[in-house]
């Protein structure tokens, strides 16, 4: 057996990989039965409450992850794992302790519980205050599935190997010299119980299948890449049917919504990547943007999602990537504009086929959606039940998530996004009105400080706009300013027909470091007067 706990002085987790372990396809489609997962977790409850906690949780937790990797016309990986467990958080003496332990079985679980009790009366010599959890309602037994059409580990993996090379082959006929891609699939079969009186069981699945394209041109050895514009997405294997194309006027680049051609988008990135190597070098200086939804889903990731994360803004996280400039004082003020009043933001764990979909959190708390920028204003942060009383709530927003049964829940980011035009506003209407821009599609490279203020991205494709007209592609484009600067600087968006969303799918936070995946929807939209180099000249 393998225990483990986490405390104040010392940290003996193991990493998620120790424990995941190979499984084969059909092994894949076994479940536990959820009276099986009920009467264990009793176990750890009712070994907390005879112990002196508080309060209690246990999460019984499946984790099934498989990638396939290509590259040209052979398969260079494939990886299906499973990792299977039970981790025990408890309140004694007002502090937080937290055992796990991949022995799944009575005896096992009684004893990891009563290591998370020692743990927190250990913590307590050490807090200055006890803990304040906000309270929830107990809500009996709960199911929540992932509205999936086609479970993406019932295709074989034969069938789902067959279609990456079928794109990486359109591609290389396409003019392509190098194709790789990658299909991520996760299954997280998890089981929550509390001694509020709540016991919820979910099936969450998330996808992302992605490529990278090279074209090289031979006789300079210049070369250029485009990688997928497919969003990574809370849906099944459906999401890889071939849909409806959705098409920009006047752009040669297919984009899609609710479901995504990974062999058309692979062909049509060959010629992307062919024709970026003689595109035009930006001129560096100021410009218009025209921020395509797979781009603009990055900078709100960055510079407003991370922003907003009150942990951060309080200063509990600050070693991975930085805390936040959006400090309390900012909260509610009409002296501080985050944005102008086209800024509408709002935070959404609700939201179909987003990678942040859930029926409840990782604390039990049900799933909901509440505004985060209000007419350029910030209006509200993302909590966790010990964080809601900071702000005055009376409830978390429900913003807990562990990647693992053997990591400690925390606060992360729920979905955040961009809300689109109440008015009919088309993309080209907002191309129309720019008379020196760029039209920029996908994410690319891109860095941000520590306190998410000042920052540069990159993309994949970039248009030049002349007098309300795309001209012809162009190279060598990244965008810089700062967070506020930026917001303000929204000129107009497109509306509802337009939204999309992005998504990111492996976002690392805190230490030991666990990965949370997020989406991000809005419209395409119009910035004004935005600082661009030229990140294909050399300084010097």
């Amino acid at each position: 057996m393998q225990l483990s706990g986490l405390g104040i002085g010392a940290c003996f987790l193991g990493d998620l990989h120790a424990f995941a372990k190979p499984i084969d396809q059909a092994r894949a489609l076994d479940r536990i039965d959820v009276s099986q997962k009920k009467a264990l977790a009793d176990v750890a409850l009712n070994v907390a409450k005879s112990n002196g906690a508080t309060y209690a949780d246990v999460r019984i937790g499946r984790y099934l992850n498989q990638t396939i990797a290509t590259q040209d016309k052979r398969v260079r990986g494939l990886s299906s794992t499973e990792s299977y467990g039970v981790g025990i958080r408890v309140i004694a003496a007002g502090c937080w302790g937290f055992a796990a332990t991949d022995q799944v079985d009575k005896d096992s679980i009684a004893r990891a519980t009563e290591l998370a009790i020692a743990i927190a009366k250990g913590n307590a010599r050490f807090a200055a205050d006890p803990i304040q959890l906000a309270p929830q309602e107990a809500l009996g037994e709960q199911t929540w599935n992932t509205p999936i059409i086609k479970n993406p580990f019932e295709v074989p993996v034969g069938e789902k190997t067959e279609l990456l090379l079928t794109a990486n082959q359109a591609a290389l006929d396409a003019g392509a010299d190098f194709a790789t891609s990658n299909l991520f699939m996760i299954n997280e079969q998890k089981y929550f119980a509390s001694t509020d009186g709540s016991y919820i069981d979910q099936d969450i699945h998330r996808i992302w299948p992605t490529f990278t394209i090279t074209a090289i041109d031979r006789a300079t050895g210049k070369f250029q890449t485009r990688d997928s514009l497919s969003a990574p997405m809370g849906l099944g294997y459906e999401y890889l049917s071939p849909g409806k194309p959705y098409q920009i006027a006047g752009l040669p680049a297919t984009l899609y919504k609710d479901r995504y051609d990974i062999v058309e988008d692979a062909r049509e990135a060959a010629r992307h990547a062919r024709e970026k190597i003689s595109a035009k070098s930006v001129d560096p200086g100021k410009y218009d943007l025209v921020l395509d939804p797979l781009h603009l889903g990055l900078t709100i990731h960055e510079s407003v999602g991370h922003s907003t994360e009150l942990d951060r803004v309080l200063g509990y996280e600050a070693n991975y990537a930085g805390t936040s400039f959006l400090t309390l004082d900012k909260w509610e003020s009409k002296d501080f504009n985050f944005g102008n009043e086209l800024v509408n933001v709002v935070a959404d764990r609700t939201q179909p086929g987003s990678l942040g979909a859930v029926g409840y959190d990782d604390e039990g708390v049900p799933a909901g959606k509440w505004d985060i920028i209000k007419d350029g204003i910030l209006v509200n942060y993302q909590t966790i039940r010990d964080q809601a009383h900071i702000l005055g709530l009376d409830a978390s927003q429900g913003c807990c998530y562990a990647d693992s049964w053997n990591s400690v829940q925390f606060q992360r980011m729920p979905n955040i996004s961009l809300l689109p035009n109440k008015n009919s506003r088309k993309v080209t209407d907002l191309i129309k009105n720019v008379e020196n821009g760029i039209y920029i599609i996908g994410r690319g490279s891109y860095s941000i400080d520590q306190q998410r203020y000042n920052f540069q991205f990159g993309g994949q494709l970039f248009y030049e706009i002349k007098n309300g007209e795309i001209t012809g592609m162009m190279k060598d484009v990244a965008y810089q300013a700062n967070t506020q600067e930026f917001w303000n600087a929204m000129a107009d968006i497109a509306d509802a027909d337009d939204y999309r969303l992005f998504g990111t799918f492996f976002d690392g936070k805190g230490q030991p470091s666990q990965v949370s995946a997020v989406s991000h929807g809005s419209s395409t939209a119009h910035f004004k007067g935005i600082n661009v180099i030229n990140t294909g000249r050399t300084i010097g």
